[in-house]
């Protein structure tokens, strides 16, 4: 997968600061061989590759692929047990680009200003354009710039939020990579993972990438004020949702003309209060 996807051509991280803007480097995460895709919470099971290699090669990659998953793991338990002792509730939001990722976490920021104070972390390939548009609406961001990996790791988040005061904050929400395979090999250490699927893309969605949808404790229906113009199957969609995505609590949502937005920022208050109990 990583050949086709980006991940192994390797490049340089960038983090942008939440406060001034400015950047820091870190060398990326470079791999060339497969990685497994199975929930992040849970161990990943083996993921098949076809190689024209010897088997002794093949062994060679997949003990190094579950090495890696292996470290991202610990460092996901690291940042959690952190986030744990700031009393942090963590977001980790994952669709594929164009779902309304930006929008909806700005909605809800703003929606939750004087209830619970909101800080981000914004991963994506290149620019730093969501987090601007985050950052004008008076949220505390910092931007992670991947370069070519189309995923965010446990240790990005770890040097990311470094750039956040935590203290003053009670919840970080994490914009993952618009990428529906990759994300969902990676526990980053949150505490929710919410999964977006906007109207325009589709009912099957859930049925074409499970893994990501699985793996998900909210499911989130986003631009369904489009929903008549796309043609959107309603009905069809929230099956497909609840079959492959059945333990999720699923919300129906429209950021632009909020829209369901203030059943799940109250949820989301709710969830919180438990949280820091």
């Amino acid at each position: 997968m990583c050949q086709e996807c980006g991940c192994g051509l390797g490049g340089d991280v960038k983090y942008h600061g939440a406060s001034d803007g400015r950047e820091s480097h870190a060398a990326a995460h470079h791999h060339d061989h497969g990685h497994g895709h199975g929930h992040g919470h849970e161990p990943a099971g083996p993921h098949h590759h076809s190689h024209d290699a010897e088997p002794t090669s093949a062994a060679r990659i997949l003990s190094v692929q579950q090495s890696l998953l292996d470290r991202n793991a610990r460092l996901a338990s690291e940042n959690r047990g952190f986030f744990r002792a700031k009393n942090l509730l963590v977001i980790n939001v994952l669709s594929a680009p164009g779902s309304g990722k930006t929008t909806f976490i700005q909605k809800t920021a703003e929606l939750l200003r004087g209830r619970l104070r909101v800080g981000v972390i914004v991963g994506d390939l290149a620019t730093d354009n969501d987090a601007v548009r985050l950052r004008e609406s008076g949220i505390p961001v910092v931007q992670i710039t991947t370069g070519t990996l189309c995923h965010l790791e446990a240790e990005m988040v770890a040097k990311a939020m470094a750039g956040l005061d935590l203290s003053a904050l009670d919840v970080l929400i994490i914009e993952n990579v618009g990428n529906l395979v990759c994300p969902a090999s990676y526990d980053l250490g949150e505490s929710l993972r919410v999964v977006l699927l906007s109207v325009t893309e589709g009912e099957d969605k859930p049925l074409k990438y499970p893994p990501l949808f699985h793996s998900a404790d909210i499911a989130v229906v986003t631009k369904c004020d489009l929903g008549a113009a796309a043609g959107f199957q309603r009905d069809t969609a929230l099956a497909n949702l609840h079959r492959i995505s059945h333990h999720a609590q699923v919300f129906e949502v429209s950021a632009r003309t909020a829209q369901g937005m203030e059943e799940w920022c109250a949820w989301l208050v709710s969830r919180r209060n438990t949280h820091a109990k």
